[in-house]
């Protein structure tokens, strides 16, 4: 079967079977606020027997719904504390707290920047994060962090972002994926990104800024690295998904996608 296929082209009885294989479905892209029908920054990483929700960005906790529960999940991973990157980590709570069906059996594990836990203090106006430890498990993030869940390794690497920030490799069953966050160009991420199997690279900005990747260097870091396949995603207002993936594609000079709200990716 090939791989990097979209779940809507599989019937439903394929797509169970091959969700415990290595698979990422897209549950939000949008930068740097939600639009209709596009969710911010959100990911679901099958793969090892584990479940993970990668950046979970408003709107992305009702597509993640759709795929998955809460009680299923083995963690949550934040790249960094921006906004739409994090914002329906609140309602979680909520859902987690207050009637998510169905229940877990212990705190959800969420590893991300240690200052997360002053901002959800803040937030719900609480002397401090121990709140949501009944159902919430804050484990921070470093650089070099790494966590196995079942057969799959987690492994972060601090990139530039102008604030404390990861981008991720996800490895198991001899594959990888490597997803940069929000981060301009930098040694870390090439490091983390070398031969990669598919690389998620956000192309935010249309000129070259300190914080994340064009279209264009998202596609030079893709020929740098060796990845197999380019999968362009959060692409900021100013340009457009299919024009920023295009001119990736050129940089790049590889198999080059864009990231499609509920598709699924097999790697």
């Amino acid at each position: 079967m090939t791989r990097h296929l979209v779940s809507r082209c599989l019937p439903d009885s394929w797509l169970d079977w091959i969700c415990a294989l290595t698979t990422l479905t897209i549950l939000g892209t949008a930068a740097p606020y939600p639009r209709p029908d596009q969710p911010c920054s959100g990911y679901l990483l099958r793969a090892g027997g584990a479940e993970v929700w990668v950046d979970a960005g408003p709107g992305s906790l009702s597509e993640l719904l759709r795929h998955t529960s809460l009680a299923a999940l083995d963690a949550v991973w934040l790249s960094h504390l921006h906004l739409d990157h994090i914002g329906d980590l609140l309602t979680a709570y909520y859902a987690l707290a207050y009637g998510e069906l169905p229940a877990r059996a212990a705190p959800l594990p969420v590893y991300a920047p240690e200052a997360l836990g002053s901002r959800l203090a803040g937030f719900f106006a609480q002397p401090d994060p121990s709140f949501v430890s009944d159902v919430i498990e804050l484990r921070p993030l470093s650089d070099g962090h790494q966590v196995q869940l079942q057969d799959l390794r987690l492994i972060s690497r601090a990139v530039e972002h102008g604030t404390e920030a990861y981008a991720l490799r996800a490895e198991a069953d001899g594959r990888s994926l490597v997803y940069s966050g929000d981060c301009a160009p930098c040694a870390a991420m090439d490091e983390i990104a070398d031969g990669t199997d598919l690389l998620l690279c956000e192309a935010n900005d249309p000129v070259p800024t300190e914080v994340h990747h064009t279209p264009e260097q998202a596609g030079r870091l893709a020929r740098r690295t060796g990845a197999k396949h380019l999968v362009v995603t959060h692409v900021g207002p100013l340009l457009q998904p299919a024009e920023a993936t295009a001119e990736a594609a050129r940089a790049f000079g590889g198999p080059t996608s864009t990231a499609q709200i509920g598709s699924t990716l097999y790697f």
